[in-house]
């Protein structure tokens, strides 16, 4: 008996029928659950105000519900059994490939950040290209600069340096803050660690190498047509530079260097001590830059310290930028170039991308840290103060992937595919122009790429995609996540007040610079998918 009862084929499980398919079911009423889930979300987002994060993990919940899933399927049960939380593995499936990327790639750019990376960089390339050129200088410090920070972040770092360079040309200020906005968007939207590319990456299961060549082909050309917009609006439009900014970055820095010359002068002071501060801060002698909300650190000096208003040599912060980038590249192409071999093993263990940013982190530490005075408990409070701001990212991501994991398990997915297929146009377009409208609709362009991915994942399974193809959507993704920056945007604020700039003027500039690189990195990546 019992051998028969083991020969017999478990029964497939039933299509979902519950919820709003009791009114319209097949493919319409999965259809209809999937748009009214869509604008839902919009609307608590825009106009409730809910925090993206509790905005999406209740829509995966009343998308899940009105598809027919049972509370099972969707919470597991409180017993452990063999069913799987719909929520859990969305949630736990993404944030294991992302969140120690992040985490990692954070501390990273907090560290360079606060050691002076970002004027040492920016002070030679504007010292190399000369005055005429500054502007290109700019754009190339945004862009190097932008692969280990945030946006955000870039922006609060390398604004003073923006401000001098336009106050000694006395020309508008968009003729430098625009290049340098283009580099720091670029990255961000098209390269790791940065969430939007690390987060579709996972999704697709796509590895980072893929991703990082294909942010760099698609992205170069991408930023040139946007530094070009960038150099035609800074000569139409004249922004001067706001003085008050000026004026508490000239405070920061009295207020610093003061505060250097006292433990210098006091005799048996601290050998190291860390200081916090909201807004704008500064570090280990820097000049000014702004945290990312939680303050900067100070590193203070001992009697033997070297002093720390030196600046880090531009090749050591190349040398921390540019070493996991190449082990990532190197670990990707060895598993196509190379038969399996102890030396690929070797190749594949140091550019996995939890190693290599490892290693780039200690090494960020040493040159950049303890080599240069830093104790250990001044790079714990770096490190420390950096995730801070984090974990709203994380969160956010997550529940893309729960809301990405309600689809597919619903049938959603199934039904979204059968259609977009229909419509005949390639995923590509498709993946771009979902992106746009989430984009232009919520403002956020980490919520555009997740929400994107979980449509757009099921678009591509089974088709044998290679993964630089899949690479190419993500970054169609990417791109469509940064079109038309408007009212709705953070981003468009930062730049607003940060820069001084009125609301009109950014829609002419900032936004319309956000398009051009959309537009040119959608290009791109449509016109490589035709022949990879």
């Amino acid at each position: 008996m019992s051998s028969l009862l083991a020969a017999t084929p478990t029964p497939e499980a039933p299509p979902h029928t519950g919820g709003l398919l009791l009114l319209i079911d097949g493919t319409a009423g999965l259809l209809t659950v999937a748009a009214l889930g869509i604008v839902l979300l919009l609307v608590l987002i825009i106009k409730v105000r809910l925090q993206p994060f509790v905005a999406l993990l209740a829509v995966s919940i009343a998308v899940g519900l009105s598809a027919g899933l049972s509370v099972t399927e969707l919470f597991g049960t409180v017993q452990r059994s063999t069913s799987v939380s719909m929520i859990e593995s969305g949630m736990g499936g993404i944030l294991g490939h992302v969140a120690i990327i992040i985490g990692l790639g954070t501390m990273l750019g907090a560290i360079l950040e606060v050691s002076g990376g970002a004027e040492a960089l920016s002070s030679r390339l504007l010292n190399l290209f000369g005055e005429k050129r500054a502007p290109l200088a700019m754009g190339l410090t945004g862009l190097i600069f932008g692969i280990p920070v945030f946006f955000d972040v870039g922006i609060f770092v390398l604004a003073p340096i923006v401000y001098a360079a336009a106050k000694r040309s006395g020309k508008s200020i968009l003729l430098y803050a625009m290049p340098l906005l283009a580099g720091l968007s670029m990255t961000h939207a098209f390269l790791p660690p940065h969430p939007g590319p690390v987060a579709a990456a996972g999704l697709f299961k796509v590895d980072l190498g893929w991703v990082i060549l294909m942010g760099v082909i698609v992205g170069i050309p991408a930023v040139l047509a946007a530094w070009a917009y960038a150099a035609w609006i800074g000569k139409r439009l004249f922004v001067p530079v706001p003085q008050d900014m000026v004026e508490a970055a000239d405070e920061a820095k009295a207020a610093v260097a003061a505060e250097r010359a006292a433990r210098r002068a006091a005799v048996g002071g601290p050998a190291d001590g860390a200081s916090t501060g909201a807004g704008k801060g500064t570090a280990t002698g820097k000049g000014t830059g702004a945290g990312t909300g939680s303050g900067s650190v100070a590193v203070a000096e001992g009697p033997s310290e070297a002093p720390a208003e030196q600046p880090p040599a531009l090749s050591t912060v190349f040398l921390i930028i540019g070493t996991p980038l190449l082990l990532i590249l190197a670990a990707t192409f060895s598993s196509i170039a190379l038969d399996p071999s102890t030396f690929r093993s070797v190749i594949e263990f140091f550019g996995h991308p939890f190693v290599a940013l490892t290693i780039a982190l200690l090494m960020a530490y040493y040159l950049l840290g303890i080599r240069r005075g830093w104790s250990r408990k001044s790079l714990e409070t770096v490190s420390t103060a950096s995730l801070k701001p984090v974990g709203n990212i994380l969160l956010v991501v997550g529940a893309g992937g729960v809301f990405g994991a309600v689809l597919k398990g619903s049938g959603i997915a199934d039904a979204l595919a059968d259609t977009f297929n229909d419509v005949g146009l390639p995923v590509v377009v498709l993946a771009w122009l979902i992106s746009v409208v989430l984009r232009v609709a919520q403002g956020s362009a980490t919520v555009a790429i997740v929400t994107t991915a979980g449509i757009v994942v099921p678009l591509v399974e089974g088709q044998d995609l290679s993964q630089a193809h899949l690479a190419l959507i993500i970054m169609a993704i990417s791109a469509g996540s940064i079109f038309a920056s408007h009212v709705n945007d953070g981003g468009f604020w930062i730049v607003a007040k940060y820069f001084g700039i009125s609301e009109r003027d950014t829609l002419k500039s900032w936004t319309v610079l956000e398009t051009v690189l959309s537009v040119a990195g959608f290009a791109v990546a449509a016109l490589l998918s035709i022949f990879i």
